[in-house]
């Protein structure tokens, strides 16, 4: 994100250069003022627009002041597991940059829920005092080793829920083995009712993060779990362990989860799916492939509030998400909207 020469390092040293220089105070600042019509409202937080970061940037928790003053609505870091652990083995990032996309097969890698816990509390210290202002997500994972995969959910949640702004479960990384399975309808029933017990008061929104690769059957248990539990959002889609053909890089065969370019169509048609499914009643946060103003109207116009980036930062750098706010913004008024929150669904209503 701080220029074309990171791209000539390894995808995971040019990574944690940018979080140092993010940390250092290196990152450029937003001057233009929010356009009005990008503001929305949710679970009673004002979002002055609704792009935000997508998990798996920040997972220490650890840049969170700099990424909201590129002008980005939100920020959701992790995913944040009780203990520390390394993830797999290195490499485990790779780069097709003919298809603007990334594989990553990184494992939940972070330094744990302890290390995490500390910055946020600092971080909202600060915000209490007046300094940074922003709505921070925190996105919950489990330990590789863990049998019991609720009971670190129920400690990420007991833990980092007094500090969230919104709390993600996150059962769809394809890299930690057998945390897919956990989207099944009794499986993914039982989770978040332990989960939202767990919930200390007064309780954060809970929201739950799916994968792409999943049934009609899959989709439809998965609608009726979270309107039948009450669940406060859905982000649709993590990565996919899919492989179009169309791809192009070198690196395509690699294991692990494809994000990027080739992930917006499937990702969308998944977001425009439980929209329906769940009639509008659920809040829904769409990412995967969103690189323009464009794109992001796509998710918006499919049944996204929200909408969340990633992989475009690396290759089109920091100064994309101005341009997409300008580009949405347009987008909105060319088609009459007075607000973001008049287009969400507008597919559904007016036949796409």
């Amino acid at each position: 994100m701080i220029g074309p020469a990171l791209r000539l390092l390894d995808p995971e040293t040019a990574h944690g250069v940018t979080l140092k220089a993010l940390a250092a105070g290196l990152a450029p600042r937003q001057t233009e003022a929010e356009d009005p019509i990008l503001a929305t409202r949710l679970w009673s937080r004002d979002f002055p627009n609704p792009l935000g970061l997508s998990a798996g940037f920040d997972k220490n928790a650890a840049v969170m002041a700099p990424m909201l003053q590129l002008g980005l609505g939100f920020v959701e870091v992790g995913s944040i597991t009780p203990r520390p652990q390394p993830g797999n083995p290195r490499p485990r990032i790779f780069r097709l940059p003919e298809d603007g996309a990334v594989i990553n097969r990184l494992g939940f890698n972070n330094e744990g829920l302890e290390a995490a816990r500390a910055r946020l509390a600092a971080f909202r210290a600060q915000q209490h005092a007046g300094h940074h202002r922003g709505v921070v997500g925190i996105n919950l994972g489990k330990n590789k080793d863990t049998e019991d995969a609720a009971a670190d959910y129920e400690r990420g949640a007991a833990a980092l829920g007094p500090l969230a702004d919104y709390l993600v479960v996150n059962v769809s990384s394809p890299n930690t083995p057998g945390l897919r399975a956990l989207q099944g309808r009794e499986e993914l029933a039982a989770l978040l009712a332990r989960v939202a017990a767990a919930l200390p008061a007064p309780a954060p929104p809970l929201l739950l993060k799916i994968a792409p690769d999943l049934t009609e059957e899959d989709k439809h248990d998965i609608a009726a779990v979270c309107l039948d539990q009450g669940i406060a959002g859905i982000i649709a889609t993590n990565t996919t362990i899919e492989r179009p053909e169309t791809l192009k890089g070198a690196a395509r065969d690699e294991a692990g989860g494809l994000s990027g370019r080739p992930l917006f169509g499937p990702s969308t048609a998944v977001l425009a799916d439980l929209y329906r499914l769940t009639e509008g009643r659920i809040p829904l946060i769409g990412v995967g492939g969103v690189s323009s103003g464009a794109d992001a109207y796509r998710k918006i116009r499919a049944g996204a509030s929200l909408v969340q980036l990633y992989t475009a930062l690396i290759y089109r750098g920091p100064a994309q998400v101005s341009r997409i706010k300008r580009e949405l913004a347009g987008l909105l008024r060319d088609d009459g909207f007075d607000s973001l929150a008049a287009a969400v669904g507008a597919d559904h209503r007016y036949g796409g």
